[in-house]
Formats: structure tokens, C-alpha cells, sequence
């Protein structure tokens, strides 16, 4: 199947919907609904479900575009989060409720900061091996107070209740990682596309600051960074569902490790400019660091991989081959 066939409307469709104002607009309290119906009738948060349980059935490889081009337009409403959700709930073979879903999971009586949690209708817990899915209005939401940040923690007294089923592969933290992982490295190749624009737009001592070799040192580093992470990102979408917890590991480590330098590039090329409100830079760069740390930073993710490979009696090149073959 073609991607671009969904991918092009998809991209579109963020494009208009999630210009940098909207997107301002909603960070600084401005109602989300409009957007998030758009989305919805659109119809692909539906696109991992089963064709035979009402959705497109797409394959994880397939929507893996689909979840970098989010990042790209720093959408601040959790679509793929719904999207994984929705899989999630068809293939326990439970309805669909609409509205937005966020992915948490249960670190003793609350989640950690959930990226999108404001504005999330429902929450996909696992606790206890289970998962379950709880209307947020029935838990406490608790804001990080950063300015602009739309992530939240949620709270219960007891469990949370709701639809129960039992947790997937790797459970949630493992579907959200690769979802982090997705969206950095959408946002990245925005990242530098802008990047790579302002430096041959900027002109200093009657020349563009593109052509200063330090600059265009940066700049290569930069885009080698942006590559690993999109590879990386690619690869673990191409494990299909349910994820491989070691192409999650391997994803998430790359990604998150890159997030930082190339955030830290695109500030230092664009200079004073590049911190200002007016400036769309930092929808992106917020972003980016937020999602580093989000369902685990790369420590963790090196750790359980690093763990995995001291544990693995094959070579360095047949340990990679057992979950990310499109590396090797």
C-alpha cells in the first residue's frame, strides 16, 4: 500500500488545522475542541483498528509517517496517543469511546507527566498487569505549571476504574516510547528544514551565515543527527505491533540522546531570534525536550538494552538482526 495515499491528506489536514498560531492559541488556554473534532471526523485516529472492527487496518510501518508528521506541526492535542489507544481497545474487542485517549502507566497511585494529558478525555492506565481505561473527569489532574506545557499527572484514591483488560507486550510504556520516538524525529527534520532555511536567509557582513564553514559543520552534524533519529524511529515502526520492547529501547535511545544537540543546534544557528516568543522555533524545541524525557530518557532505554545485550551470546550484528533488521 501506498503511504503517501494517506500521508499527503494527513499532512495537510495538521498543516491547516495546526498553524503556529492555533497552536499558541491552545497552549495558552484557548478551547481545543474545534481542532480535536477536525481530527476526529477526519477518521484516522482509526487507522491501526482492524478493517473487520470498523477501522482502516493499517499496518504500524504504514502509520509510522503519519505519527513523525504530529511532531512535525507540534500538534498539542494527543493524536497518536488516540490512535494507539483505539488499537489497543479493538484488540481487546472493546467499543471505541470517543474523544481523546492519553497512554499512562501506574507509579504507585498516579502517572508520571503524561505529554497532552490537559486536554485528554480519557486515560489508558496499566496497573497491576492490567490495563484501564478511566474517564479523566473521574481522576485528579494535576498540570505541571511550565509555562506552555500541556502535560499533566493524574491521581486516584484506590485503583482507577473502568473497562479492564489485560496489558500488551511491553505494555504502555513501550507504546508510548516508540510514539516519543516517532515525534522527535518528525520534529527534528522540521527542526532542520527551518534550520537549514534561516541560514541561507541571514545575511552578515554582506553574506548568508550559511556559507560560514563552522556553520556548515553544524549544520552536517545536525543533519546526521536527524537521520539517525528518523532511521531509528523507522525501524521500530517497521517491527509492527504489538512493538519489539528491544526496537522500542533501541528507538528511544537514539532519539532521545539527539533531541538535546539538535534542539541546541537550531537555537545557537538562529541566535536571539531563535528565543523569542514571536518565533516559531520553540513550539518545536519545547517539544522536543519534553518527549526526550517522556516515557523514559535514553539512561533507562541503554540500560534495559544494554542489559539485553551483555545477556545475548550472538554477535553484536545478530543481536541487532532479531529486532531491527532494516539497520543491518
Amino acid at each position: 500500500m501506498d503511504t503517501n495515499e494517506f500521508l499527503e491528506p494527513f499532512d495537510r489536514m495538521l498543516a491547516d488545522l495546526c498553524t503556529p498560531s492555533a497552536v499558541r492559541a491552545i497552549e495558552a488556554g484557548g478551547d481545543h475542541h474545534p481542532m480535536w473534532a477536525a481530527v476526529e471526523d477526519s477518521g484516522f485516529l482509526d487507522a491501526l483498528v482492524p478493517e473487520d472492527a470498523g477501522g482502516v487496518g493499517l499496518s504500524l510501518a504504514e502509520v509510522g509517517p503519519l505519527l513523525a508528521s504530529i511532531g512535525r506541526h507540534a500538534v498539542p492535542l494527543p493524536v497518536g496517543e488516540t490512535m494507539l489507544a483505539r488499537w489497543l481497545l479493538a484488540d481487546a474487542g472493546l467499543d471505541r469511546p470517543p474523544g481523546s485517549i492519553v497512554l499512562a502507566f501506574d507509579v504507585g497511585g498516579h502517572t508520571a507527566p503524561v505529554p497532552c494529558g490537559s486536554f485528554a478525555d480519557h486515560v489508558l492506565v496499566e496497573s497491576g498487569g492490567h490495563m484501564v481505561l478511566a474517564a479523566s473527569a473521574d481522576l485528579d489532574v494535576e498540570s505541571t505549571e511550565v509555562a506552555h506545557d500541556l502535560a499533566a499527572s493524574f491521581f486516584w484514591r484506590n485503583t482507577p476504574e473502568g473497562k479492564r483488560f489485560g496489558a500488551s507486550e511491553g505494555g504502555v510504556q513501550a507504546l508510548g516510547a516508540m510514539l516519543r520516538a516517532s515525534l522527535i524525529a518528525g520534529a527534528s527534520e522540521r527542526l532542520l528544514d527551518m534550520t537549514i532555511a534561516y541560514a541561507n536567509e541571514r545575511v552578515q557582513f554582506g553574506k548568508p551565515i550559511g556559507r560560514q564553514q563552522a556553520l556548515q559543520q553544524s549544520l552536517a552534524v545536525m543533519a546526521q543527527q536527524v537521520m539517525a533519529a528518523r532511521l531509528a524511529a523507522q525501524s521500530v515502526c517497521a517491527s509492527g505491533l504489538p512493538v519489539h520492547p528491544l526496537a522500542v529501547a533501541l528507538a528511544k535511545q537514539v532519539t532521545s540522546t539527539f533531541a538535546a544537540p539538535i534542539a541546541n543546534t537550531a537555537h545557537a544557528i538562529h541566535g536571539a531570534i531563535g528565543i523569542s516568543e514571536e518565533f516559531d522555533l520553540h513550539l518545536l524545541t519545547r517539544r522536543l525536550h519534553g518527549w526526550r524525557l517522556a516515557d523514559g530518557a535514553e539512561g533507562l532505554w541503554a540500560q534495559r538494552l544494554g542489559a539485553a545485550r551483555l545477556h545475548d551470546g550472538d554477535s553484536s550484528i545478530d543481536f541487532l538482526r532479531k529486532f531491527a533488521p532494516s539497520l543491518v
